[in-house]
């Protein structure tokens, strides 16, 4: 539900949750995750109080996305897959739409540059595709290690989320995670499946976080950082 309050747009979920909470999405836009029961005027007492941060956190927004990339269809463009950069070869036959092959991401296309909308679809099919095997690998892992029950994995798009899950043990998983290095990827997944334990961030959840990726805030960091330059 999209509302407003004073000149600050937000997006409202009520939940059976404890806490409010408000977040920054990657997009931009304000997220206020609520108790069931808390009434409107309440809600507007909590963004009122959180304006400052609220401000602070959008004008850091601001400024990490200035190093949003848009990437370009055509020979020799840089394309990350697992932390590491490959560069795009446009070739007009091969049996799949985009393979990876000799360190070239090679996209079959007839011309230069390729059609955006298709070389996209391309990369994100192959994007979740890789990522549906090396995700649920990962999970599987954690889940055992954190002594949590997971039913489903899925890779897909979610928009301005990395990650999600639900209380029946359902994992979702942004495709443009297999963009990122393998130890960001450990900490999206690790992130969810503590909230398999706590379903807020508070103290109880971090240290949930800390029990298994001791340096976790670093990779928090670097995500938060480099987060706007995982797209197409």
């Amino acid at each position: 539900m999209m509302l407003q309050y004073k000149d600050i747009p937000y997006t409202l979920s009520r939940s059976r949750r404890k806490t409010a909470s408000i977040y920054i999405e990657r997009d931009g836009s304000i997220s206020v995750l609520v108790p069931e029961k808390l009434t409107d005027v309440q809600i507007g007492r909590i963004i009122e109080i959180k304006r400052p941060q609220i401000y602070k956190a959008i004008a850091e927004w601001d400024e990490l996305n200035a190093k949003r990339y848009t990437r370009e269809y055509v020979n020799g463009e840089g394309f990350p897959y697992l932390g590491r950069s490959y560069r795009l070869k446009l070739v007009e036959r091969q049996k799949y739409p985009l393979v990876l092959r000799n360190g070239f991401f090679c996209l079959k296309s007839k011309s230069s540059p390729a059609s955006s909308a298709k070389a996209s679809a391309s990369f994100k099919a192959f994007y979740r595709k890789r990522g549906l095997i090396w995700i649920r690998r990962r999970v599987s892992h954690f889940s055992r290690q954190m002594g949590v029950a997971v039913n489903t994995v899925r890779v897909m798009d979610l928009r301005h989320r990395w990650a999600s899950c639900s209380t029946n043990g359902s994992v979702n998983v942004n495709w443009r995670t297999m963009m990122a290095p393998p130890t960001i990827i450990d900490y999206i997944i690790v992130h969810e499946l503590a909230h398999l334990i706590h379903a807020n961030h508070s103290s109880a959840f971090w240290n949930e976080v800390d029990k298994v990726l001791p340096d976790y805030r670093d990779r928090r960091e670097w995500l938060r950082r480099n987060g706007a330059s995982l797209s197409l």
